[in-house]
């Protein structure tokens, strides 16, 4: 096969999508560099979430925290309800240890090559890739989903994923280029974005077409294939949402470690087949009729939600003043838990 690398760059340079992270190719070329604080912080973002998702988060934490250090020095609660919505959470946590990180070891610079990145904390071999390309033009070879499902097309490899993913990205590697890696990377990505699509793909206008083997052999909507997932599971819970006599809310801080982690939430049981009831304060507890759903990475979740006034004092968790609660400080599942209590 020949080199699709300049063809794909060609293409690039007039389709590019606009990025608020990215510099667009024509000023690329003419020797402005993207900001490796932008690169970074979007590319945390990115994983396993939509772009349409993450521009305006993006743009929120370039608003408040418009550098580096300023994030570093950030608050980490402040931080946790900024990200609150996004999902992913320990991507948040791991972006406070990762910007703290190049504060105090690399005096607020990113590390240039993807080996010094993967030694930061939170970076990952993809995030390490993409920065290291996209920020600084190393020619590092980035695969993601978009990646993967291109390479799958144009080679025509019918090997299901996820065991396929050594073959894809040895391919990758190998169209990868010396010239302008980071405009590459994010040509690839893009291409697989919007014409090399998951579901009915644009081959008529894709400048890869007369290279794809897939698409000469027919088979490039059934590309790539994937071993069957098993059943997603359904756990259950309890959400307990309790106010005083002022119209506080009781809410506590979740542990560290687990599924949303450090995040700001109504107190609940366990979740499992068989949750504990752990009412946070000894009152009067009344069950709604609607229950608050939602879903994981690997499991769907119900959320039985019992509501209460009281003043006693809560065992667990910290009275909100009326004044001072914002549902949407919370994580998603917590906003459907609030969205189903009818409140001043």
């Amino acid at each position: 096969m020949r080199n699709v690398a300049p063809t794909l760059l060609t293409w690039y340079d007039v389709h590019a999508r606009a990025m608020p992270w990215r510099v667009p190719p024509a000023d690329r070329q003419a020797g402005v560099l993207p900001n490796p604080y932008a690169v970074w912080l979007s590319e945390v973002m990115l994983q396993q979430t939509t772009v349409a998702a993450v521009r305006a988060y993006h743009d929120k934490f370039m608003t408040i925290w418009p550098t580096i250090a300023d994030l570093a020095a950030a608050d980490d609660a402040d931080v946790m309800a900024a990200w609150a919505g996004l999902g992913y959470y320990a991507r948040a946590r791991n972006l406070l240890k990762c910007a703290r990180a190049v504060v105090d070891d690399h005096d607020g610079a990113f590390p240039q090559t993807n080996d010094a990145l993967l030694k930061l904390p939170g970076i990952g071999p993809y995030t390490a890739a993409a920065v290291s390309a996209i920020a600084f033009d190393e020619a590092s070879v980035v695969v993601d989903g978009n990646v993967e499902r291109v390479m799958a097309r144009l080679h025509d490899v019918h090997d299901p994923l996820p065991a396929s993913k050594p073959k894809l990205t040895a391919l990758a590697a190998k169209h990868t280029p010396t010239i302008r890696p980071g405009d590459y990377a994010q040509a690839v990505m893009d291409l697989g974005a919007t014409i090399c699509s998951p579901r009915n793909p644009a081959c008529g206008i894709c400048p890869l077409r007369i290279d794809c083997a897939a698409h000469a052999a027919g088979t490039a909507a059934t590309l790539p294939k994937k071993t069957p997932k098993k059943k997603t599971p359904t756990r259950k819970g309890i959400a307990y949402v309790a106010r005083n006599s002022d119209g506080a809310w009781l809410l506590e801080t979740r542990p560290d470690k687990g599924l949303l982690g450090g995040m700001l939430g109504f107190p609940t049981t366990d979740w499992s087949n068989d949750p504990t009831p752990a009412p946070p304060v000894d009152a009067d507890w009344v069950t709604l009729n609607e229950v608050a759903k939602h879903t994981f990475t690997h499991f769907h979740l119900e959320l039985t939600v019992m509501t209460t006034t009281t003043a006693r004092t809560p065992t667990r968790g910290f009275w909100v003043p009326k004044a001072d609660f914002d549902p949407k400080s919370l994580p998603t599942v917590m906003r459907k838990v609030a969205a189903t209590l009818r409140h001043d």
